[in-house]
């Protein structure tokens, strides 16, 4: 059975919860956005979006199969897609974030829509010892992937309050764990730490806050991980790389970022520094390459994370979805997004030639 127990020495870090408002509030306060200036983003969302937010072409995948999971060494990890990561950790397997959803919304017939299909479905998933859950939004908690894993999963690790709603949608409540900043729980032999991230939580716009939103340290044997969920950039990432670093791996925020909501997702530059806080070792940014949630080019995450690591002699893996990343035998994978759009081009040109000789003509002169 899975044991809970508080982190002593750190626990003046936790979060204020307002017993009046029963609201969470991080530590640093968060500056508030006027009326006009919310309303701008609303609209530019909707209207003014950028041409290159989208993909032109294919997102690529790797499929992969249960036999291949079930081969793979331990501490093999993979992307899924956005922040759903696959770990493999002591012979089992772990799941963040889980979102196979086709849009990352309240309802499936609006809402950013995925770039990539899944590298596996739900049904060919292998038992999960635990899914691990950052906080709420719906592009990392989605209604039909945990009824999908609710009986697939053994545990679901969440902040406070989020797991009152996994088991209002029908979760057995003995699967549910819900941890504070800086509580830990033990499963399978891996110590997993709810610890500090800036960011907020809401499914409505009735419930702003009510649940806990958390990063989260991930010990197995000599392996330490680090998922970061959701977050701006805080001085919590060098606390928690005193307490729990060095890390072999760090899934890091990287992407649906902008200069209009700098507390709650952070710039390429705080990811790294961030990882740097952290003590990191190898740095795999996640948060990007599946839905269109900002107003960035849909691969300026990786390209601009990719000059900042190399500039600054950081190691950084980038593996193409689906593909497996192991944490004792690190590679760094190839920039597989610079090829999405420029085959794109090829291919619309072999079907209209007439676009190609502008093109043509503009590399001759």
């Amino acid at each position: 059975m899975a044991t809970i127990e508080k982190n002593l020495d750190t626990t003046p870090a936790l979060p204020v919860l307002t017993q009046r408002e029963g609201r969470y509030f991080n530590r640093k306060p968060m500056a508030r956005s006027g009326t006009l200036k919310t309303l701008r983003i609303f609209w530019n969302a909707l209207f003014n979006k950028p041409r290159h937010t989208r993909p032109a072409g294919e997102i690529p995948v790797q499929p992969l199969s249960r036999q291949q999971l079930l081969a793979a060494p331990d501490n093999t990890v993979y992307r899924l897609g956005h922040s759903t990561v696959l770990l493999k950790l002591r012979g089992a397997y772990f799941l963040t974030d889980p979102v196979f959803a086709e849009r990352a919304s309240p309802v499936q017939w609006a809402g950013p829509q995925r770039f990539h299909q899944p590298p596996i479905s739900l049904y060919d998933l292998p038992p999960l010892k635990a899914v691990i859950l950052s906080h709420n939004h719906y592009d990392h908690l989605d209604h039909m992937t945990v009824l999908a894993l609710k009986d697939k999963a053994e545990h679901f690790i969440t902040p406070l309050g989020v797991g009152d709603t996994l088991i209002e949608w029908g979760v057995p409540a003995h699967k549910v764990q819900q941890l504070n900043w800086w509580e830990s729980t033990d499963i399978h032999g891996i110590r997993f730490v709810a610890t500090p991230a800036q960011h907020f939580s809401g499914r409505t716009l009735r419930d702003g806050n009510q649940t806990l939103w958390a990063s989260w340290v991930m010990l197995a044997d000599e392996q330490r991980i680090f998922f970061s969920g959701d977050t701006g950039y805080h001085d919590g990432f060098k606390l928690i790389g005193e307490q729990y670093g060095p890390f072999d791996l760090t899934l890091m925020e990287t992407g649906a970022y902008n200069v209009d909501w700098p507390d709650v997702h952070m710039q390429p530059e705080e990811t790294l520094q961030a990882h740097i806080d952290l003590r990191g070792k190898w740095l795999l940014p996640i948060h990007n390459g599946t839905f269109d949630l900002a107003m960035h080019a849909w691969h300026e995450p990786f390209d601009r994370i990719l000059a900042l690591a190399w500039d600054r002699s950081i190691s950084i893996t980038t593996p193409e979805m689906g593909q497996p990343f192991y944490v004792q035998y690190p590679s760094r994978g190839e920039a597989w997004w610079l090829k999405v759009d420029k085959t794109s081009q090829t291919e619309s040109a072999r079907r209209d030639p007439q676009q190609e000789q502008p093109r043509q003509a503009a590399s001759r002169g």
